[in-house]
């Protein structure tokens, strides 16, 4: 329902794309017509990839999801670049007030200007955004420090990585490149905090299946994309790749002869589905440094609560696509890297993967490698 009316308002604000590179800039039927049609075949699209995979499957959506998926990254710069000329055009408007030809000709002039301003400037980013979201993400290092940290942890290093994003547009070579860069990086520990995939087992098992391949010990807590695509059936095929849940629960992860908890809580989302996160239950009989895994950054007002020392988190994409930075500052504590909130440390990684289009703007994915320091 929530995908159905965010189509219907792509489809409603098309109307204002047609008004400004339509019919503004055509003079005669004929060439309105063709933008119109050519419009609407683009908003179609659009539309389409976001309602039809869950409907038509996997393999039929990619079809269609690369170009909606691409053009609605090119729509919304176009919608953001026409807005913000929308101000000298009123600033302009005596001059192209209609009261002869020369000023129809002016007015024709300036909305062709304005045209080719957005259109040029909304495909050069969209296609650096794609260069970037389709790249191999970038390895970042972060030291952590941990107050009262046992000797031995000192140095220990955690591969976090998060929203990996399973489906139409990217599958089993992604996963495999993640998993390789994994790897390589040589880890303690590697911690998946959420959104796997975009859809069933039945249709993403085998582009997931290269995570059986990671060498470090692997845990794993659901995130919201998980409760969308069948989250149980997902639990049972990762526990079977070999990888570890923490459902509401903790371990001890022992090294050097010395021990941490690591904690995991489920999605917020999660209590739509009668499973949601229970901290408490997650937190009990902790001992020593704690690290929890939780796919959403708000989840840390209860964590620093709690006394947990790190929390891991995924969710926001680092905004994905600039300015949607500030929307997600408006929901999470905070967007992307290291922060703190009272005495508990908040790491959130951009992702590895996107959603919706494969474009990243002032975003590029990452995967994330955290290291435990001693700390005052």
């Amino acid at each position: 329902m929530f995908m159905a009316v965010v189509g219907l308002g792509v489809l409603a604000l098309h109307l204002y794309l047609w008004k400004r590179l339509v019919r503004d800039t055509t003079r005669t039927a004929r060439a309105r017509r063709i933008g119109t049609v050519v419009l609407g075949v683009f908003a179609l699209l659009a539309v389409a990839a976001l309602v039809l995979p869950r409907f038509v499957g996997i393999a039929a959506a990619e079809w269609f999801a690369w170009p909606g998926y691409l053009w609605l990254a090119v729509f919304f710069y176009l919608l953001l670049l026409l807005a913000v000329l929308e101000l000298p055009r009123l600033a302009l408007r005596k001059w192209t007030k209609p009261n002869g030809e020369t000023d129809e000709s002016r007015r024709l002039f300036l909305a062709r200007a304005a045209g080719v301003v957005a259109g040029a400037a909304s495909a050069s980013i969209v296609g650096a955004g794609t260069v970037s979201a389709l790249g191999p993400p970038a390895v970042k290092r972060v030291a952590v420090p941990i107050g009262g940290l046992a000797p031995g942890l000192r140095g220990f290093r955690i591969a976090v990585v998060s929203d990996i994003h399973l489906g139409p547009l990217m599958g089993r070579a992604h996963t495999e490149r993640i998993v390789r860069m994994i790897n390589e990086t040589q880890p303690d520990l590697v911690a998946m905090v959420g959104d796997l995939a975009d859809g069933t087992v039945a249709e993403l098992g085998g582009a997931a299946a290269p995570l059986g391949d990671l060498e470090a010990p692997t845990y794993f807590v659901t995130g919201n994309h998980e409760y969308y695509s069948g989250y149980q059936p997902w639990i049972t095929e990762l526990e079977r790749l070999g990888l570890n849940y923490l459902h509401n629960e903790n371990t001890q992860i022992v090294h050097n002869a010395t021990a941490f908890t690591l904690a995991g809580v489920t999605d917020v989302t999660g209590k739509t589905f009668d499973d949601g996160p229970d901290m408490k239950k997650a937190l009990a009989d902790k001992a020593g440094a704690t690290v929890l895994l939780a796919h959403q950054p708000v989840q840390v007002e209860q964590a620093a609560h709690l006394g947990v020392d790190l929390q891991l988190s995924g969710h926001t994409h680092g905004g994905q696509l600039w300015p949607f930075h500030y929307v997600v500052r408006a929901a999470q504590p905070a967007v992307s890297g290291l922060s703190k909130v009272d005495n508990t440390w908040l790491y959130v990684t951009n992702g590895a993967g996107t959603w919706g289009p494969p474009v990243r703007v002032g975003a590029a994915p990452d995967i994330s490698v955290v290291e435990l320091t001693p700390g005052a």
